[in-house]
């Protein structure tokens, strides 16, 4: 009785063998993610997905950004046109309100892009994104948070915030995908995004909503402008890495969380930043006017901010590169802290000039390292979408809360008591 000889055996399960590496290769459910992570670096596909995500944080927080201005200018536009039934502190929520969900909701979208969703997310996101600013446009006076849904409050600050957290943590955990060694960097100039629209914003829904457009008009310019910048980053945008095989749980997630030290000092930190952050972003336009200096002056002191911390985000990835993520971010936490303790001795032209490009400086490192800080400190790269949506929901709690929200009315009182604000801005800065 003949046997087979060894060596058509070994044929036969060779061929088997490359017949099932054939099968798998269409099937990326399949795919080992850690086979994966030999990260390219850079090429077309890496750096259009980082120009994509930039785009999406431009139209996102960049927008958010913008309600400075309306808080110094706008809000009075509100106050005696649209809003005339409704405080300024009420209407101050709006802005707080947007923000509040643009970190919070994070905490859904990072998951939905870790299990392979991001496409789905960003779509969605973008969408609500341009109907809430159309919609804005169609608001009719004294439409604060009425059932409508055409009202401000609805528009602005529910439905656009909603939309920014659906696009904005799978906007940074999508570079990830590409860059290892240089995701610090990468990740910097995503955050830059927002930043330069924070200049570029503000100026043009000045001119317009006050121009020769009116608000409708003005606001539906400006969504238009979003509607094409979204669609780019749409087309620019794109995963590299497989969805991961085996869904990992957020009660997993928190129990790894929960016993990491490090990680847990980070979302105190940010926390705590988000808190008095918006302070000066909110107020120096207010303050210098009030300090007697010219109303042209004073409206671009929030562009002179914005500029500072532009050039900060991008400055504070490269040195990241050669001191360390969290030595960078340590450092730009601690100056922008003096920076807003600085704004008690706010008094001329120049004072305001140099309080703004410090803090929007070094402000704008400690955000341009908050994605990379938690990517650093995540062990497990599947985890890294669900760590980012954690921290942006418990940094969302300061933002709510702090000092572009009810506690920054009461410090400040109807007389305006700077000192007093500043402080506890730059106090919570410093933890």
């Amino acid at each position: 009785m003949s046997t087979p000889s060894s060596g058509d055996e070994i044929a036969k399960q060779t061929l088997e063998s490359v017949s099932k590496s054939v099968e798998n290769v269409g099937n990326t459910s399949l795919v080992d993610p850690s086979d994966a992570l030999s990260f390219p670096e850079g090429g077309f596909t890496a750096w259009g997905t980082v120009l994509g995500a930039l785009l999406i944080q431009f139209c996102g927080f960049g927008y958010s950004n913008a309600y400075g201005v309306f808080q110094g200018k706008h809000i009075y536009f509100y106050t005696q046109t649209y809003l005339t039934n409704s405080t300024p502190s009420a209407i101050a929520w709006i802005g707080s309100v947007n923000v509040f969900l643009g970190l919070s909701v994070g905490i859904v979208s990072g998951r939905m892009a870790d299990r392979g969703a991001l496409y789905v997310c960003k779509k969605i996101g973008c969408l609500l994104q341009c109907s809430s600013l159309f919609l804005l446009s169609l608001a009719k006076p004294d439409q604060y948070y009425q059932a409508s849904p055409i009202s401000i409050f609805l528009s602005q600050g529910i439905g656009m915030g909603i939309a920014t957290g659906l696009t904005n943590v799978p906007s940074f955990t999508v570079v990830s995908h590409h860059f290892q060694r240089r995701r610090a960097f990468a990740m910097g100039i995503v955050a830059t995004g927002s930043g330069l629209a924070a200049i570029l914003h503000p100026v043009m829904l000045n001119n317009l909503i006050n121009g020769r457009l009116g608000f409708a008009n003005g606001v539906r310019a400006s969504a238009a402008l979003s509607g094409g910048l979204l669609f780019i980053a749409n087309l620019l945008m794109r995963t590299r890495l497989p969805p991961q095989p085996k869904i990992v749980s957020y009660t997993r997630v928190l129990q790894n969380s929960s016993r990491d030290g490090a990680y847990i000092c980070a979302c105190v930190g940010m926390a705590a930043f988000e808190f008095g952050y918006s302070f000066e972003n909110f107020y120096i336009q207010l303050d210098s006017t009030l300090h007697g200096l010219s109303q042209g002056f004073s409206f671009y002191s929030i562009t002179i901010l914005y500029c500072g911390s532009s050039i900060g985000r991008l400055t504070g990835s490269v040195v990241a590169g050669y001191v360390g993520i969290p030595n960078t971010t340590i450092v730009s936490l601690l100056i922008s802290s003096a920076a807003l303790f600085a704004m008690i001795g706010l008094h001329s032209a120049a004072s305001v000039a140099v309080i703004a490009v410090s803090y929007g400086f070094f402000s704008g490192g400690f955000i341009a390292m908050m994605s990379p800080l938690i990517s650093h400190l995540t062990p497990e790269f599947s985890h890294i979408g669900a760590r980012m949506g954690i921290t942006y929901a418990i940094s969302s709690i300061g933002s709510l809360v702090g000092m572009c929200g009810p506690i920054c009315g009461i410090v400040l009182t109807s007389h305006y008591i700077w000192w007093k604000a500043a402080i506890l801005a730059g106090a919570s800065d410093s933890c």
